[in-house]
């Protein structure tokens, strides 16, 4: 669908969804400075030829106003005429929305998601077992386990690009940048913001136990 075809009406609807969860997860300390950037497709699904809305670059994301976001294509090129500048990052929302077909990608930075993104870098996933909150990720098994892939932190944002296909997990929806943040997504916007608070929860559980004593010695 070319970008001239999508209804003004789905644009700015795209643009609210985003202003809204932007200041919710600002109010939760989730973008510290200019970090961070949220994105949301707009008309249509295909894997080759999209359009999506996504976080200004330089912005602080805790003073919203209505020159937060902008359009961009398959490329990560402004849709329209413009004096915003796309983050760098756009790249791996690209790579990201390509791969998956998903509808909304979000970024933030937190301390737990940082922390254990370097704890486990050299392993390239952090692990998680038997927490409750996976079941929010669409894993519905006993003891149910997964591996988040962490990818190196580069300052070429085509070499990070490049890693995304093959690092991927279909059951897993989000990556960890080594010491720098998480990428989740979703179908839309609702399930995306679920399943990165199910990650964040994920981590703060992961983190928590990693400074807790040996547990008391089991019986028998």
């Amino acid at each position: 669908m070319n970008f001239s075809a999508i209804s003004s009406e789905d644009k700015q609807a795209a643009l609210s969804e985003l202003r809204s969860i932007t200041a919710d997860f600002a109010a939760r300390g989730w973008f510290p400075g200019t970090s961070g950037n949220l994105s949301l497709r707009v008309g249509g699904f295909s894997p080759d030829r999209f359009h999506f809305a996504i976080a200004a670059s330089g912005k602080d994301r805790s003073i919203g106003n209505h020159e937060d976001f902008l359009f961009v294509d398959t490329n990560g090129e402004p849709c329209e005429t413009t004096n915003l500048k796309p983050s760098p990052e756009t790249m791996i929302h690209a790579k990201i929305y390509r791969v998956t077909g998903c509808g909304a990608i979000f970024h933030v930075h937190t301390v737990y998601n940082t922390m254990l993104s370097e704890y486990y870098g050299d392993q390239g996933a952090v692990p998680a077992k038997g927490i409750e909150l996976i079941k929010d990720l669409g894993i519905w098994e006993d003891d149910d386990s997964i591996q988040i892939p962490v990818l190196p932190n580069y300052r070429d944002i085509s070499k990070i690009a490049k890693l995304i296909s093959g690092s991927l997990k279909p059951e897993v929806p989000g990556i960890l940048l080594r010491n720098h943040g998480i990428y989740a997504w979703g179908k839309n916007a609702l399930e995306a913001k679920r399943h990165l608070e199910s990650f964040e929860f994920i981590f703060e559980v992961l983190y928590r136990s990693l400074l807790l004593p040996p547990g008391p010695a089991k019986k028998g």
